[in-house]
């Protein structure tokens, strides 16, 4: 079966530092895999280049299949990829002077070109699946930021994307908002989205994950099932990982 995203050999330099070396990652229809790690171990790079808002050194990106890291492919293939990719980071990154509906149906609207009438109906249905039916008129800074990321995720699923990546989106929550973002990150895993994202979660990751691959220094130093990486890992630095956060209580 082709996978929705192969990551081959994927190298990221910044000047002279080597932010992504010879990175391999694969993620098939449905599943969910959790990239964990120290922050500054590459993990929000890595996004970036999935989604291609960043150009890559070396290595391959395949969506479907697809080499879509090709730069001879033009920018009008590089935006036909994009627009099949949804990422939402851990700044909400909404536009202050437009409501939750109209921040969610925007995309769909000027990108996509779908109908206004079917974006706004679009809109209120993804706002009421995340728990804001109530909110679709407010303006971001009249909403918690547990309700802004919320809003964020819906206007990421507005686009039906064929792979939703997930940067460090409770990051930047109080500790008591970040249970109802994450409760709709695990009803859009259980419903079947093909998810890849970047956490510090790791009862969340033990619990949702199909698969947890751990980074040090821009390389993976571990990848298998959760019960494994984060239960029984192999390398000592993914010991050595897991008993940091153990200690500062983040374990779940």
């Amino acid at each position: 079966m082709t996978p929705v995203l192969e990551v081959r050999g994927l190298v990221k330099r910044y000047g002279a530092a080597t932010v992504l070396d010879g990175i391999d990652l694969r993620i098939d229809e449905h599943e969910v895999v959790t990239l964990i790690g120290a922050s500054g171990s590459g993990k929000s790079t890595l996004l970036r280049c999935v989604d291609l808002l960043e150009e890559i050194d070396d290595g391959r990106i395949l969506l479907d299949g697809a080499d879509v890291s090709d730069p001879r492919a033009g920018q009008q293939a590089l935006a036909a990829a994009q627009r099949r990719m949804a990422i939402v980071f851990q700044a909400f990154n909404l536009f202050p002077h437009l409501t939750a509906a109209q921040n969610v149906a925007l995309a769909p609207r000027v990108v996509h070109r779908v109908p206004a009438a079917e974006a706004d109906a679009r809109a209120r249905e993804l706002l009421g699946r995340v728990g804001l039916a109530a909110f679709g008129g407010a303006y971001p800074d009249r909403l918690s930021g547990g309700q802004q990321q919320r809003v964020a995720i819906a206007r990421a699923l507005a686009v039906r994307p064929r792979l939703l990546l997930l940067d460090e989106i409770t990051s930047a929550l109080d500790p008591e908002l970040v249970g109802e973002v994450l409760a709709i990150v695990r009803g859009l895993a259980e419903g079947g989205m093909t998810i890849l994202m970047a956490t510090h979660e790791m009862g969340f990751a033990k619990q949702v994950a199909d698969r947890v691959s751990f980074l040090e220094a821009g390389r993976v130093l571990e990848s298998g099932p959760p019960e494994q990486v984060l239960g029984e890992p192999v390398e000592a630095r993914t010991r050595a990982f897991l008993a940091r956060v153990i200690a500062a209580g983040r374990m779940g």
